[in-house]
């Protein structure tokens, strides 16, 4: 991407910039000092119309990819308020794209809450993953804001959507607290968050989810809000993590299941607490982990 100024530099280490890995910024505030939301503070509205639409695509035999006519609605009836200039624009240029470059198979969205907070655990395969994800929660009325690097702000063609989409800036140098209360704030304030707990490809695991770090187990503990598993594949067959050109034939499938919500009521208030943290963080890795098993219809490797 062009730019008059220098740009930072992007990890070279196997992490994603686009997938920062979720604060983990040591002991947090409790719940009741957790940032709240303004009371008068605006909910997401309720998309059903969309919803309909795109959930009618499970009926559908496992696999199949969703109609052309289905994406072409829901792009047409999708929420456009409240996602800024840059975000909007860039969800509109990218939306036919990846409608041309690849099929979609998108399932389980009614897991997902029509309004209200809530944290999507997704895990981490290709650079692509944040688009197919925005369409994904795009296609469920939900504006998802995700968590990148900070330097990216300051790019022009990327930084525009991050700075106008309400996302949240990382500091990989700092303590994260800034960012991990500024992710609290927005799914208090009613967000969808997407989160990518691994922060990284999985190289070394044949695509399986590695080792998460506990940043979004924290913010489900302070918030109470439900995180919802979700498992994806194809976007690496797509663009693979370490290519710079896509590959576009054969035309890739890119996959999407969530699942129900992670069980973590035992736990919340726990934040604080190491072993809440852990016992979390390895809930929600298994049920994206489980997603995941569906969709490649395979079994994942024992531990």
């Amino acid at each position: 991407m062009s730019s008059q100024a220098p740009q930072p530099p992007l990890p070279d280490d196997g992490s994603s910039p686009l997938a920062a890995p979720p604060p983990d910024p040591g002991p947090a505030p409790a719940v009741g000092n957790a940032p709240q939301a303004p009371q008068h503070a605006e909910q997401p509205r309720p998309h059903p119309t969309v919803r309909r639409i795109a959930q009618g695509h499970d009926r559908r035999p496992p696999g199949r990819p969703m109609r052309l006519w289905r994406k072409l609605l829901i792009w047409l009836l999708m929420p456009r308020r409240d996602r800024g200039f840059g975000y909007g624009f860039a969800i509109e240029v990218l939306w036919p794209v990846l409608m041309a470059v690849a099929r979609w198979d998108f399932r389980g969205g009614r897991h997902l809450p029509k309004q209200g907070g809530v944290l999507l655990a997704v895990n981490h395969l290709s650079h692509v993953d944040p688009i197919v994800l925005v369409a994904y929660c795009m296609a469920q009325g939900r504006i998802p804001r995700f968590l990148a690097m900070k330097e990216l702000w300051g790019m022009k063609v990327v930084g525009a959507p991050l700075r106008g989409g309400r996302h949240i800036p990382v500091d990989r140098k700092a303590s994260g607290i800034e960012a991990y209360r500024a992710a609290v704030e927005a799914v208090n304030r009613g967000e969808c968050v997407v989160v990518y707990p691994e922060g990284g490809f999985p190289y070394e695991s044949d695509g399986w989810p590695q080792k998460a770090h506990t940043g979004i187990a924290r913010m489900a503990l302070a918030t109470g809000a439900p995180v919802i598993p979700v498992g994806q594949w194809g976007a690496h067959f797509l663009l693979p993590p370490r290519a710079k050109v896509g590959t576009l034939v054969p035309r890739a499938t890119l996959r999407v299941l969530a699942g129900e919500p992670v069980d973590l009521a035992d736990l919340v208030g726990r934040q604080g607490q190491r072993t809440a943290l852990q016992q979390a963080t390895d809930r929600i890795m298994g049920r994206v982990t489980d997603e995941l098993a569906i969709l490649r219809g395979e079994v994942p490797p024992k531990d």
